[in-house]
């Protein structure tokens, strides 16, 4: 194993800017490297070779989402590669979740073998730090089997915004709540059982986004605090930073309401520098959000990527590396330019020694992964998916269930059920699939938190918007419930209004992305469904346009609260 000061010592300037810098990649689906030119890449990417040999990039994040079997083989040959190096620095891969239902190229990739679990907010609605624990020790387990070293999550933002389009990747509205349960899953990613290096994110906050819109779009570009709540935002990143988390990553926005220039978070040395490294201690790699210098086209998929440095638009890329790392940044997510961090230095605007500061940084944090050390190939992949994690899951699943009104159906293989979003070969393990509600005894509709259509797929991504039914949709699904008892279960991706439901239905449910056989089991009474809401639902869109975007709990008279949740007993259990 190297000494960490003397490989640094040996490192050109370019090497360390290719350091710096965290490229995507695609994976083949039989585990084969991109080499194809960035014209026949749906993203346009650069070749992996001239990536790790070229531009001596040892950061890679994965873009797509092949079998765990491919992602393995994948990261045998980028190692193989890598080690043809110069001084061969092995490779560090990155990843968004990849256990969830959320499947969003920009913020998460979803199946791919790997055990199927409920979103975060999911493992907020257990209110268990213990299965939480458990749940993210399993898999970072997966995640290190796969070959897959950072994770770029958890989200230590706060809910306390519900249109935002984020709240699935959150861990609620509750500060204390979502610092215990976060603390939880720091814990378990990072332990002795995964070894996980964990982003917290999008420091110092991304929940109080003006107008409930993201910052991946310009529209989003700020966060705002019309309560004076930062220091409330600010907390559970300070909770993590004492935990030991291994990586920081500041979000796009620019704050308004704040006495700091209003442009994006990683460019304020204030924050970067002056909270989180001097007042909170951080001592790790702080990586910056995708595309925060410059943006990226999407030449197949017809989609272009802004640049994300609001309120510094007006600088050139080079500038905007200089800002960044006088800010106090280490690395540039999605950057895979090493010239632009040569350029700035040559233009004098961050030194080279500054530059071996983030470095130092980064080869520490490999050493502490192991990186240095021969790889073992495709170690624990047959435990993906396997009885163990499976029945983790299964417990995971079952938990984050909230019952919000009703009590189970009565189901037997017998009943007469018509169903919308389920399965029906999984049905009919449980009843009798009928084609239309007149033909049933009872029905059972799967439906998603509404949303309003966006321009574009990139856009349409990401669900914002109102969170209310429209008339024509709301109507549909009550004439379905007046003409036979209904259960109706919610992905409760954001905070949805289900306001003239409750009264309505047989049964209400809240999930947070549970398979089909697991939302049944719920319904039909064979379970136990403690979980409890980890926000509020709103009554009306009018209270959530009258909310403050900063301030937890604070729509008008909501239709269930925080915590909210029957915890029907199993009729196996009663």
């Amino acid at each position: 194993m190297p000494n960490i000061e003397s490989l640094l010592a040996r490192m050109t300037l370019a090497e360390k800017a290719g350091a710096l810098c965290v490229a995507r990649v695609v994976v083949g689906e039989d585990g084969t490297l991109w080499e194809g030119t960035p014209s026949e890449s749906p993203f346009g990417f650069t070749p992996t070779t001239e990536l790790l040999l070229e531009r001596s990039i040892s950061h890679l994040t994965l873009m797509n989402a092949p079998g765990v079997r491919a992602l393995a083989d994948w990261r045998g040959a980028i190692d193989a590669r890598a080690a043809g190096s110069r001084l061969g620095i092995p490779v560090s891969v990155l990843s968004d979740p990849r256990h969830g239902r959320v499947r969003n190229t920009a913020t998460a990739l979803s199946g791919d073998g790997f055990t199927s679990m409920p979103e975060p907010v999911g493992l907020a609605a257990m209110f268990s730090a213990e299965l939480v624990e458990e749940s993210a020790a399993m898999m970072a387990r997966e995640l290190r089997a796969a070959g897959i070293d950072v994770a770029l999550h958890p989200m230590a933002d706060l809910a306390t915004e519900p249109r935002w389009a984020r709240v699935a990747g959150t861990f609620g509205e509750d500060a204390d709540h979502a610092t215990l349960t976060m603390a939880a899953y720091i814990r378990g990613m990072q332990g002795p059982d995964g070894g996980v290096a964990c982003t917290v994110k999008h420091f110092s906050g991304g929940g109080p986004q003006q107008g409930g819109e993201d910052a991946h779009f310009e529209r989003g570009a700020h966060t705002v605090y019309p309560g004076g709540r930062f220091d409330a935002h600010l907390a559970p990143f300070a909770a993590a930073v004492d935990l030991g988390i291994a990586r920081v990553m500041p979000g796009y926005a620019a704050p308004r309401g704040l006495d700091a220039e209003a442009v994006g978070f990683a460019f304020q040395r204030g924050l970067i520098t002056g909270i989180l490294r001097e007042r909170l201690g951080f001592e790790g790699v702080i990586i910056t959000d995708f595309n925060i210098v410059t943006g990226m086209r999407l030449p197949r998929l017809g989609i272009e990527l802004p640049v994300r440095s609001w309120g510094l638009l007006d600088l050139s890329p080079v500038e905007r590396v200089g800002r960044l790392f006088a800010a106090g940044i280490d690395q540039l997510g999605g950057e895979d330019d090493p010239g632009l961090i040569i350029r700035a230095v040559e233009d004098g605007l961050v030194s080279e020694q500054r530059l071996e500061e983030s470095v130092l940084r980064f080869l520490r944090e490999k050493e502490r992964l192991g990186l240095f050390a021969p790889r073992v190939s495709a170690p624990g992949l047959g435990a993906i998916g396997g009885r163990e994690h499976v029945e983790i899951a299964e417990r995971a699943r079952a938990a984050s269930i909230v019952a919000l009104a009703g009590q189970p159906l009565g189901l037997t293989k017998a009943t007469r059920v018509y169903a919308e979003g389920i399965d029906p070969a999984v049905l009919a393990d449980y009843a009798t699939c009928v084609p239309s509600p007149e033909q049933a005894e009872l029905a059972i509709l799967r439906i998603d938190a509404p949303y309003e259509p966006a321009a574009n797929a990139l856009e349409g991504a990401f669900h914002g918007g109102s969170l209310a039914f429209t008339d024509e949709e709301f109507a549909r699904i009550c004439a379905i419930c007046d003409l036979v008892p209904t259960a109706i279960d919610v992905f409760l991706e954001r905070p949805a209004i289900l306001t003239g439901l409750p009264g309505r239905v047989h049964a209400l449910l809240g999930s947070f992305g549970v398979p089909d056989r697991a939302l049944l089991d719920a319904v039909s009474g064979r379970v136990d469904v403690p979980g409890r809401l980890p926000f509020d639902l709103p009554r009306t869109m009018a209270a959530v346009e009258a909310s403050r975007e900063d301030v937890a709990f604070d729509t008008d008279n909501p239709l269930f609260r925080f915590g909210h949740g029957l915890h029907w007993r199993s009729q196996e259990l009663a």
